[in-house]
């Protein structure tokens, strides 16, 4: 190919002359990039294996597919990828060889490794959406990438929704001012990168049908090397090529569909012109593409794990060697010449070579640049414990035993002998146990080392356990409650559902970035009709209907917040929250967690459950939900107010939740409140709903009902009851005022539709642990919960299923008695 022709493909559109020494020094600078991060992936892997690091999963053999994608990413783009990008971070600008490295090393400095302060694993990586106080930057400005996670294709479903976003964003023009910094006019396009073997997962097959229906801007990159892990592409698909596989989603003049591209992974100008055309389909007609990458290779394997000599055959390893897409660049390069003349040649094999050798060395002194800043701060501790240790073995006298002059001197000894290899861990360890095994000593210098240690293990835990949830201006623990207002002279009652859809109503009339979809969301309103006519009042960019497919509507609700959009997305009923658990625990749960802060999803999911019959809709997964679903806030309102109020709550602050709505409370009539969109139901706030001496019952959500009844017939007895309603499970009681209660009863009840040792296990840890509600009780405390199978259809399986007002009158009835 000559020089002429290159250039049109390379710099169309942005120069109209382009020198010949310009053009050189861009392809050398692509060829030094590619030679820096393939240095970087074997210098990574020997820092594993020689025990400076965990683990190593590496992006060597994609580097050049990923020099193409880089040259068509726009300020403003993102990406939703796979691990194994590296180069492609690396040549937007947003990843150095310094950061690389500090990730490998679990760096907790968020200056060293700003991705996740080392919280996530090397070759995961991600941009900082968020300032410091947890407002948003200018995303339209930067070139962005949303955190990577561990579990194939999970990364794909938050796709849907950053594409989808720039669809709503050139719909609705009146976002232009309001959320300029997360769009300009709907122009950004979401790149996606998933390995081959990955596209196997059904949530790969779920992402790429949604989009093909949406038609959305999305560019999909299937890095193809032919293995997953060490399995190759025939146990994996019926058909020998992906683009074959695929082929049925290709768009053609009739129907809408995909656009798919195949093209070599080591054909460098090919790549660049696929890419351009890729791009110009995606940002321009909307339409979603796919670029399969074939004949990559694979250079070490999938991991530090293991060796790919162990299942790669000798041809395919020769064949690897032969078709390395660097090397195959090296020569594209050597033999290029410009209209034949050998004066204007890209480079020679020795200017090639000390490139070679500069990447090399460049990234030896980033690695070490990296290892001595993670190494400074443990230094620090260490020679701070030292300095304490040698203080104690001075003044031993003090302690008048010997065996602690000797384990002193040991400490001292492994102190001093520690220059390479150490940790935190190592070092937090020895002071504990020597702290322990002292504990009958008493010693100036010993408390000392006590005071010390507590102050350092706090900020230690600042490093690794904070941002579960906000600390923003906008966290959920900053919303002050406000009452709902009712007109004294007009007792306005109503369904349920109505007081919902009211509220909804006045909620997307306040915020014009609110959208609200799901399944039946749309022109029925859903199915309880608690958006009832709303599509037709806003529009069905705000108000829309989706597929059956649970995991990519929640996937479809994380993107769209990632990009400054509020939705409320629904999943019909509890029981199909199972279908999207995966992608709320890896993905939206652990967001703000394990980017410390770096990005968000203020996501809220509404559902409902409980009280219905049958299988497959009277579930109650709160035990697996409360366990899975740490950061995401889990609210159980007893009624459609308190519901609404949440509503109101959530989107004053940024914290993602789950809203678990009452199934037969839909109906039941309840007064309706003038303040609707402004009243706000406090989290982690219980509410005493009943005053009473003898029994404190704790419960939430549908239960509530069931609990006040029998509390009816307990009155009758003279047996009175307190009712808590817990009112959200996720956070529990901050102010711990459960145990207020148990100090005037004396007795505690949990009743719960969850199974034995579920919601009710939770409940009970947190008031008779962290609350140390034990200490009031005069009789052990006591739970009533489903049985352990889901209840059976029927009103009769209903009642023999889960909690009733029987049993509840008749457990009091014991606790009371003593038997």
């Amino acid at each position: 190919m000559n020089y002429k022709k290159y250039k049109d493909i390379f710099f169309k559109g942005e120069r109209k002359e382009i020198s010949f020494s310009l053009f050189k020094n861009s392809i050398l600078n692509d060829y030094k990039l590619a030679r820096i991060s393939r240095e970087a992936s074997i210098l990574g892997r020997k820092e594993v294996l020689n025990g400076k690091a965990k683990f190593g999963i590496f992006g060597d053999g994609k580097e050049i597919p990923q020099l193409a994608m880089a040259k068509v990413f726009k300020n403003g783009d993102i990406r939703s990828g796979y691990y194994r990008d590296q180069t492609f971070m690396m040549a937007i600008g947003v990843l150095t060889v310094k950061n690389f490295f500090s990730q490998l090393y679990a760096n907790s400095n968020l200056k060293e490794e700003p991705t996740s302060s080392g919280r996530m694993m090397t070759s995961h990586f991600g941009t900082r959406f968020l300032n410091k106080d947890g407002s948003w930057k200018e995303l339209v400005k930067c070139k962005n990438s949303s955190a990577d996670i561990s579990s194939t294709a999970a990364q794909m479903p938050r796709l849907l929704g950053l594409a989808q976003a720039s669809k709503i964003y050139k719909q609705l023009n009146n976002l232009n001012i309001t959320h300029k910094k997360f769009s300009n006019n709907g122009n950004e396009i979401a790149f996606g990168t998933i390995g081959n073997a990955s596209i196997s997962e059904g949530l790969f097959w779920e992402t790429l049908n949604a989009a093909a229906v949406l038609q959305i801007p999305i560019i999909i990159s299937i890095w193809d090397d032919e293995y997953g892990i060490s399995v190759p592409n025939k146990y994996q698909f019926p058909k020998k090529n992906i683009s074959d596989l695929l082929y049925g989603f290709h768009r053609n003049k009739s129907e809408k569909g995909i656009e798919i591209i195949e093209v070599n992974g080591s054909d460098y100008i090919t790549l660049i012109q696929k890419y351009m055309l890729a791009e110009k389909i995606a940002r321009y007609e909307h339409v979603p593409v796919i670029i399969h990458i074939t004949k990559l290779t694979q250079p070490q394997g999938h991991s530090t794990s293991s060796s790919h000599e162990r299942y790669k055959s000798k041809i395919r390893l020769e064949w690897e060697i032969k078709n390395d897409g660097i090397k195959k660049f090296r020569n594209w390069i050597l033999n290029f010449e410009y209209e034949k003349d050998k004066k204007f040649k890209i480079a020679t094999v020795c200017c090639l070579d000390k490139i070679d050798f500069e990447a090399k060395e460049y990234v030896k002194n980033e690695q070490n640049k990296a290892w001595e800043d993670f190494k400074k701060p443990i230094n620090k501790i260490r020679q701070e414990v030292l300095y304490i240790f040698q203080k104690i073995n001075n003044s031993c006298l003090d302690y008048g035993k010997k065996w602690i002059k000797v384990h002193i001197k040991n400490n001292i000894n492994k102190l001093n002998n520690y220059t390479n290899f150490y940790t935190k861990r190592s070092i937090f360890s020895m002071v504990r146990k020597f702290l322990y095994l002292s504990y009958k000593v008493k010693s100036k210098h010993k408390e000392f080392l006590k005071k010390w240690i507590e102050k350092k293990y706090n900020k230690e835990q600042e490093d690794y356990s904070s941002h579960l949830y906000s600390i923003s201006r906008n966290s959920h623990k900053k919303v002050k409650e406000i009452f709902p207002l009712y007109n004294l002279k007009d007792n306005i009652f109503v369904d349920g559902r109505v007081i919902l859809r009211e509220n909804f109503d006045k909620l997307l009339e306040m915020y014009p970035d609110l959208i609200i979809f799901g399944e039946d969301v749309g022109k029925m309103g859903d199915v309880n009709q608690g958006l009832e006519g709303l599509q037709k009042k806003y529009g069905k960019i705000r108000i829309f209907d989706t597929g059956i497919r649970e995991s990519t509507i929640i996937g479809q609700a994380i993107g769209l917040a990632m990009r400054g959009l509020r939705p409320i997305v629904e999943i019909q009923y509890i029981d199909y929250i199972l279908y999207a658990l995966q992608i709320m625990s890896d993905d939206l749960a652990c967001l703000h967690y394990r980017t410390k802060g770096g990005q968000k999803a203020p996501v809220i999911i509404r559902t409902r459950g409980h009280r219905l019959e049958g299988i497959w809709h009277s579930g109650s997964p709160m035990g697996g939900i409360l366990n899975y679903l740490r950061g995401i806030l889990i609210l159980v309102p007893r009624n459609m107010v308190k519901a609404a109020g949440f509503y109101n709550t959530l989107l004053s602050s940024d914290d993602p939740a789950l809203v678990i709505e009452c199934l037969n409370g839909y109906r039941i009539k309840e007064k309706l409140p003038y303040n609707l969109g402004i009243f706000k139901t406090p989290i982690g706030v219980i509410e005493v709903t009943r005053n009473g001496k003898d029994v404190t019952i704790v419960t939430y959500g549908s239960t509530w009902r069931i609990v006040n009844e029998a509390a009816e017939e307990l009155d009758k007895m003279n047996i009175y009851v307190e009712i808590i309603d817990v009112q959200s499970l996720l956070p529990f009681d901050y102010k711990k005022n459960i145990v207020k209660s148990l100090k005037k009863t004396n007795r505690l009840l949990i009743v719960d539709e969850d199974v034995p040792g579920g919601a009710s296990a939770y409940i009970l840890q947190k008031i008779l642990d962290e609350q140390k509600g034990y200490y009031y009780l005069d009789s052990p405390p006591e739970t009533i919960t489903a049985k352990e199978h889901r209840p059976p259809y029927g009103s009769d399986g209903d009642y023999f299923s889960k909690p009733s007002v029987e049993n509840i009158v008749e457990k009091v009835l014991k606790m009371i008695n003593n038997n």
